[in-house]
């Protein structure tokens, strides 16, 4: 048995395991992303580290925290990145996740997205997000998802209210990415 993510497809894009062979391209993307200028050669431990994450959690039968490529369609060409990413933390402060134990982490699984600046505005963050997400509820019966980003993140923030997450800001001192904070519980029939 198998727990890796499949190659998941939705109208225009396909959200797909890395390859070494993505190395330049995921690379001028997220470089466009985070406006760095990182080298191949310096992103490739990053990348190398990914690829190998997918049958290191293959083996033991979970689903690979990490990025995935998001692709056109049509094309194939890498537009951005999505991922499943752990959070350990004290959302003591979000209303929608009462704490078992106040002041004490939970480990929660989040949503990563990340789309090339010249593809932005059209969707593709919520389609692949989406895409990952539902795949999540569905498949691994993941009660729960969050996201998490800055308060002048608004494009994120939208992203996640199109996802059907609660929105929820909350006060310093937190995470400078952590200060709002998008839940959506698993609502899907599995």
């Amino acid at each position: 048995m198998t727990r890796r993510i499949p190659t998941l497809e939705t109208e225009r894009l396909i959200v797909r395991e890395l390859s070494m062979d993505d190395l330049v391209d995921v690379n001028a993307v997220l470089d466009r992303v985070h406006g760095s200028d990182t080298s191949p050669e310096g992103r490739r431990p990053w990348l190398q580290w990914t690829v190998l994450g997918y049958d290191m959690f293959a083996g033991l039968e979970q689903p690979h925290y990490g990025e995935r490529a998001v692709a056109m369609r049509q094309t194939g060409d890498i537009i951005g990145v999505v991922g499943v990413v752990p959070y350990l933390d004290t959302f003591d402060r979000v209303p929608a996740m009462a704490p078992r134990a106040p002041g004490r982490a939970t480990a929660e699984v989040g949503l990563y997205w990340a789309i090339d600046p010249q593809h932005r505005g059209r969707g593709f963050a919520t389609e692949a997000a989406r895409a990952l997400m539902e795949y999540l509820f569905t498949h691994e019966q993941l009660g729960r998802v969050l996201a998490t980003t800055g308060y002048d993140n608004t494009p994120s923030q939208r992203v996640m209210e199109k996802l059907g997450m609660t929105i929820h800001r909350v006060d310093p001192p937190q995470p400078p990415d952590q200060f709002v904070v998008g839940v959506r519980e698993n609502d899907l029939q599995g």
